[in-house]
C-alpha cells in the first residue's frame, strides 16, 4: 500500500495510543444511525449496534446475528462526505465469523437482489475476535460516499453469521461546508501480511 512505511507482518499497534486509533475509527459518529439498515438480521435493530467507539470493540453483549442464511446486508447512510481509507470486521473467532465481503457505494435502500452487480470493492477475510486487521481500500473508489452498503456475502462455514464489530475509517467532511475532519493512520496490521487476496481483478473503472 502506497504511503504505508510497514512491511513487515507484526501487529503494529503499540505504535498508537488506544484514544489516537479510536480518533482514527471515528466514522461511525457520522452514520445516520435511524437510517440504517440491516438486512437478515435475527432481531431487528442489532445491525446498529456493531458500529461503536473503538474502546468497545472488543465487548461481547451487543452483536448482530444473521436469520435465516449466513448472509447480511449494511445500508449505511452518512450524515455527509466520506472518503473511507480502511474496515475493520470483528466476529467470534469461529465458523460464524465473516469470510467474505463485498463493498457497494451509494445505493441507498440495496436490496440483496441488488448484490449481484460488481462490487466497488471485495476481500476475503481473516478471522480477527480481537479487531485487529485493516483492510484498505482503493481510495479512489471511495473519495466521495453519502452511502456505504457492507454485504456479508459467507462465512466459514457456520449456518449463521456473528459480527461484534465495524470500524470504519477515514475522513468526513459536511455536505454543505469545506471542514474536513482528517483521521490520520498509520500503523496496524495489515491483512496483506495474512494471506489476504482481493476476489475483484484489477480492473480500470471509469467514473
Amino acid at each position: 500500500m502506497s504511503g504505508h512505511g510497514h512491511s513487515h507482518g507484526c501487529v503494529c499497534e503499540a505504535e498508537h495510543e488506544p484514544s489516537e486509533r479510536g480518533l482514527e475509527y471515528g466514522l461511525y459518529r457520522r452514520i445516520d444511525v435511524d437510517k440504517l439498515q440491516c438486512l437478515n438480521e435475527s432481531r431487528d435493530g442489532d445491525g446498529k449496534l456493531v458500529f461503536k467507539p473503538w474502546d468497545q470493540r472488543n465487548e461481547r453483549d451487543k452483536y448482530v446475528e444473521s436469520d435465516t442464511d449466513e448472509e447480511l446486508l449494511f445500508n449505511i447512510p452518512f450524515t455527509g462526505n466520506v472518503k473511507l481509507k480502511g474496515i475493520i470486521i470483528s466476529g467470534e473467532d469461529n465458523d460464524s465469523h465473516p469470510a467474505e465481503i463485498r463493498l457497494f457505494k451509494n445505493i441507498p435502500q440495496m436490496s440483496f437482489d441488488d448484490t449481484g452487480r460488481e462490487p466497488e470493492q471485495a476481500f476475503r477475510l481473516n478471522r480477527d475476535p480481537h479487531a485487529e486487521l485493516e483492510y484498505p481500500t482503493k481510495i479512489t473508489r471511495f473519495s466521495s460516499v453519502q452511502h456505504l452498503s457492507i454485504h456479508i456475502s459467507k462465512n466459514f462455514g457456520s449456518d449463521c453469521t456473528r459480527i461484534y464489530y465495524i470500524g470504519l475509517r477515514g475522513e468526513y467532511s459536511e455536505a454543505h461546508r469545506h471542514e474536513v475532519t482528517i483521521c490520520n493512520y498509520e500503523a496496524a496490521a495489515n491483512p496483506a501480511d495474512h494471506k489476504l487476496e482481493s476476489i475483484i481483478p484489477q480492473t480500470n473503472f471509469i467514473s
